[in-house]
């Protein structure tokens, strides 16, 4: 497949819809209902962690892992699953607490991750980008 040799960003965009994908089947064998919907936040595995662990891997695969770009995707990665596991996980304990206190409207809940989606988003990122660079 040289097209992902020659074009490695695809497979961050692979691995985006398959996690997407594999949440989707997740929250049915979870609840017996599909995930609320493709591209939503919340949900395992993590598609946030599985798409910036991917870019990290095909920055680190094509310019090295002392590249000034590599140290950029590594810092941006770093920031979302900060991001997913602390900030976006508390604004859905906060919304939980107003959807609990009030009843004009109803805030989505499930905005962030807890630690175990995370590792899931890293790993499952890791190992499709590992099989799209072996296929490439």
């Amino acid at each position: 497949m040289n097209l992902f040799h020659q074009y490695l960003f695809l497979i961050p965009v692979i691995v985006m819809v398959l996690s997407e994908l594999t949440k989707a089947g997740v929250g049915y064998l979870k609840t017996g209902s599909w995930h609320a919907g493709l591209f939503r936040t919340g949900g395992m595995p993590s598609t946030h962690s599985a798409f910036v662990t991917s870019l990290l891997m095909v920055v680190e695969r094509k310019l090295g892992a002392h590249s000034v770009e590599f140290a950029i995707t590594f810092v941006f990665a770093a920031v979302v699953w900060f991001d997913a596991i602390s900030l976006r996980r508390e604004v859905g304990l906060q919304a939980a607490m107003l959807n609990t206190l009030q009843h004009t409207k109803h805030f989505r809940e499930q905005v962030g991750h807890n630690l175990k989606e995370i590792i899931a988003g890293i790993t499952f990122g890791a190992v499709v980008t590992q099989i799209g660079i072996w296929i490439s």
